[in-house]
């Protein structure tokens, strides 16, 4: 119990010492732990932490868009909606502003999927608010989102509410 004792302040020593990424990189790991996880359990078991950066962006993207956000070639990224496709979660429909273009648009699987993982991530803001006081997860909410403001990297994030409705809302799995 003694030695569990001093690794823990060991361990509350050495994150002292982190910068603001290190730690919003702990804090993302264990969240999408958890969700790749419970989406396994909860009937996606043929989800891949790999499909993360398309279900995190907006539906209606194109290749290229997507592409980028990932920073992976535009080849890779169409072999990844491929295996979407094939699964059932994305098909591609026609850009109807540019009849050369193609759209990434979720399926109702994929709907479902996003749904999930929004439920899923929200259980675990409640138990991380449960851990550390409503007012202080409030409080971290509040300033995370003047941070996210700050950046504006969100115009392409699903979990955006510019780009969820009430029937289909996205999710940041």
């Amino acid at each position: 119990m003694e030695d569990k004792v001093v690794n823990k302040a060991k361990d509350i020593q050495e994150t002292e010492q982190y910068l603001i990424g290190a730690l919003l990189g702990i804090i993302v790991q264990a969240l999408y732990r958890r969700t790749e996880r419970r989406l396994v359990e909860e009937g996606f078991p043929d989800y891949r932490p790999s499909y993360r950066s398309v279900f995190q962006s907006r539906d209606g993207s194109r290749i290229t868009e997507l592409a980028e956000r990932a920073q992976i070639t535009k080849q890779s990224m169409s072999e990844l909606v491929q295996a979407l496709e094939e699964r059932g979660y994305f098909e591609r429909a026609p850009d109807p502003r540019d009849g050369r273009a193609v759209l990434i648009q979720r399926t109702e699987r994929g709907w479902a999927l996003n749904r999930t993982a929004r439920r899923i991530v929200q259980e675990l803001q409640d138990e991380w608010a449960d851990a550390l006081g409503e007012e202080e997860m409030k409080q971290l909410l509040r300033l995370l989102r003047r941070l996210a403001r700050l950046v504006d990297d969100s115009s392409m994030m699903s979990g955006d509410p510019r780009t969820a409705n009430s029937k289909q809302e996205g999710a940041e799995v």
